[in-house]
């Protein structure tokens, strides 16, 4: 029985819009380990009540990152068993400033901002029968802007959240640099995460200052196109 991913439903025309199951799936993609995706509002299922989970032959694990550990030890570390400790450092740098950082300011953009909510209300609500169209897309806005505030991102101007987030898009771009992946000439783990966020950025149609941010960088729309082609092409 193939490994079975639990994720948000799509939208955006991406292969997920939660960077995060997006990531998950990447991974797999890129490990060549074989998975049937579903697709769903499974939050209530999930272990921690958070999406994206697996079902491996029964045993389920959740949190991206915990996934991703979970399946190096499962599977064997494909891709990052020839990392030095430098480039493993680098990495999990990497992760925190798009998890613990960027993370907030892509939800501000999408959930907050009046440029991104017109488009993220129907990508993520359309399909919902029309009684319920009419209060979940505002109980969820609510409640992402509670997080945003307990994290205390929401608390700052749209100016100063934006600025954060352009800073963050920067150091991608200079720790890419010229090289074809994020710790080198091969992929490693972390780009399936560093793929998943610029992506939701790049390829996404919110024309909101992160996306100017990520366009003024001549290097991160190609670096998406190489994941994209060798990945999911």
């Amino acid at each position: 029985m193939s490994l079975i991913l639990y994720q948000f439903p799509t939208a955006f025309g991406l292969p997920n819009a939660s960077p995060f199951c997006m990531k998950v799936e990447t991974y797999l993609r890129m490990a060549g380990i074989a998975y049937v995706s579903r697709y769903g509002m499974y939050q209530l299922r999930a272990p921690k009540r958070k999406l994206p989970y697996i079902d491996d032959g029964g045993r389920v694990v959740a949190d991206s990152h915990l996934i991703i550990d979970y399946l190096k030890s499962a599977y064997g570390d494909k891709l990052d068993a020839a990392l030095t400790p430098a480039q493993r450092a680098k990495g999990t740098a990497l992760l925190r400033l798009l998890e613990d950082s960027l993370y907030w300011a892509l939800l501000y953009a999408r959930w907050i901002d009046e440029r991104g909510w017109p488009l993220t209300r129907p990508a993520f609500f359309g399909s919902l029968p029309a009684m319920l169209r009419w209060f979940v897309p505002s109980m969820a806005r609510r409640s992402l802007a509670r997080q945003l505030d307990a994290q205390g991102i929401g608390r700052h101007e749209p100016e100063e959240i934006f600025n954060i987030g352009a800073a963050d898009i920067a150091a991608l771009s200079l720790l890419l640099g010229d090289e074809p992946y994020f710790l080198g000439a091969e992929p490693s783990s972390v780009d399936a995460a560093a793929y998943a966020f610029l992506a939701n950025i790049l390829d996404v149609p919110l024309e909101t200052p992160l996306l100017d941010a990520a366009r003024s960088h001549a290097n991160l729309a190609p670096y998406c196109g190489r994941m994209r082609a060798r990945y999911y092409a």
